[in-house]
């Protein structure tokens, strides 16, 4: 995936940022409940009564959102340097990594850190540093 920085616009990013700082801020003032991707399907494939429409609404929700994007006509042109392999054991790797930290980066990076939670702190560090780890090796150890 590359970023076009001369189209790079700080005001999408930020509008970005503030309305999903908001939707989680509503979750957890509203529900009590991180607005954690992970647990939210995770509670879904594991449902529990009275706790499966605020769920499936969340879900509806991500998935709906970027059809209003794009019927809005703000389809961006998505381009990724990776085979489907690639992709595959990438998102394998996510969701292992997900299972062991106890949360994915929405739940930690997003709502934890935001709560200053030790644990989510921790998290958070550790992928962003595997995931620069990730990129440098990559890009400047496996050249091929």
């Amino acid at each position: 995936m590359t970023i076009d920085l001369a189209s790079f616009t700080p005001l999408h990013a930020l509008v970005g940022g503030v309305l999903i700082g908001t939707a989680a801020a509503l979750l957890v003032l509203t529900t009590g409940r991180i607005a954690g991707i992970s647990g939210v399907l995770g509670g879904l494939l594991r449902p529990v009564a009275n706790d499966v429409a605020w769920r499936a609404a969340f879900i509806v929700g991500l998935v709906v959102a970027p059809v209003i994007v794009m019927l809005l006509g703000f389809t961006p042109a998505p381009r990724i340097d990776a085979g489907y392999g690639t992709l595959v054991v990438a998102g394998l790797l996510v969701g292992i990594g997900t299972r062991y930290g106890a949360g994915c980066t929405s739940g930690h990076g997003v709502c934890g850190v935001s709560r200053l939670s030790p644990r989510s702190l921790v998290a958070t560090a550790v992928f962003m540093a595997a995931g620069f780890a990730t990129v440098f090796a990559i890009r400047h150890v496996l050249t091929l």
